[in-house]
């Protein structure tokens, strides 16, 4: 027997806020919700997206520079082979 995954977040908050009747204590809910999101998402190793994109522009330059000295070592070899006599 397979256990049901458990649902995501925003469901479990879409029940809690439909259980809630009174909206002061709506609001308690919704901030406890928030504070746990928050420390949830503070024991995860992520990266903001500006480091992510500055890292994703980084990483094209690289693969653009490194297409250049591929280029660059295929002629360089084919250089080398005419000057050698090797085919």
């Amino acid at each position: 027997m397979a256990l049901k995954p458990p649902p995501p977040p925003w469901e479990v908050m879409q029940q809690l806020t439909e259980l809630v009747a009174g909206k002061a204590l709506k609001g308690e809910v919704d901030k406890s919700f928030h504070a746990l999101a928050q420390s949830a998402l503070s024991r995860l190793d992520v990266v903001t997206r500006e480091e992510f994109d500055a890292q994703a522009e980084i990483l094209q330059r690289t693969r653009t520079r490194v297409k250049e000295l591929e280029a660059q070592l295929e002629e360089l070899t084919a250089e080398l082979e005419t000057l050698t006599g090797e085919h």
